[in-house]
């Protein structure tokens, strides 16, 4: 059986090499990103690296990406189905989103600030002292970017539907701040979806080595939805449920 940090021996000495090049391009991106990322923080002006990098990193790991539907047009709450981590750089180069994540990512000092150069929001699903506090962090950073993004399955999907939303991880739209829309947004991943996947036990650090064994370029669809509005987006229950119906009608169709 294969660890957490080896490959299934299956997996071809060109999809090694593969691996190899890949991960290169990616460090080498990141060497590139991080000056310029500092700079423009030092200046103050709207920092656009974040984005480049991830963008960049979605390209290296073999993923086409196409968009239909509405573009967010003013601050929005995106909430999005989760399938695996080419969600959050698929979602970034396509809104310049920042996220919400689970503290768990945190506690890891390297992830931790790659997630907060871009924006990301951590809160701990767990504690609900600290519930109105999250809110307001979660409300601070939407101030400072255009989008931000809740996954509120709470965990990955095989890609093929959607688990249930759990309504509690969308208190901070409740009430939802003027100005500020909530549109649902489904990634496709289409008939490839289940094999890219991250479930079950596989370590992550497995799921993002075996999508850059890849040979195939990956196709992804970002389908944004309509905003929800009146009744639907009244709290965060409504907006759960009318987020997921629409998701899944876009599924259907």
């Amino acid at each position: 059986m294969a660890t957490a940090l080896s490959l299934p021996r299956e997996i071809s000495l060109r999809a090694r090499l593969r691996i190899v090049v890949r991960l290169a391009a990616m460090v080498l991106l990141f060497a590139v990103c991080v000056p310029f990322y500092y700079l423009y923080r030092l200046i103050g002006i709207e920092n656009p690296w974040p984005r480049v990098f991830l963008g960049g990193v979605a390209t290296i790991a073999g993923l086409d990406i196409a968009a239909s539907g509405p573009r967010p047009i003013r601050p929005v709450f995106l909430i999005a189905n989760h399938v695996s981590w080419l969600d959050i750089p698929v979602l970034s180069w396509i809104t310049g989103s920042a996220f919400v994540g689970h503290d768990g990512l945190a506690a890891m000092p390297l992830l931790k600030e790659l997630c907060a150069m871009n924006g990301t929001v951590f809160i701990a699903r767990h504690d609900r002292a600290s519930v109105a506090e999250q809110i307001e962090q979660v409300r601070g950073a939407l101030a400072h970017t255009r989008a931000l993004t809740i996954f509120p399955e709470g965990t990955t999907s095989d890609g093929t539907g959607l688990l249930p939303f759990k309504s509690a991880l969308l208190s901070a739209c409740e009430p939802l701040p003027a100005g500020i829309d909530v549109q649902p947004v489904l990634l496709d991943y289409g008939a490839e979806a289940a094999d890219i996947a991250w479930i079950g036990e596989e370590h992550g650090l497995h799921n993002f080595l075996r999508i850059l064994a890849r040979r195939r370029r990956l196709r992804v669809e970002v389908k944004f939805l309509a905003p929800l509005a009146g009744a639907d987006a009244a709290d965060r229950k409504a907006i759960a449920a009318a987020a997921r119906s629409a998701m899944l009608g876009a599924f259907a169709r």
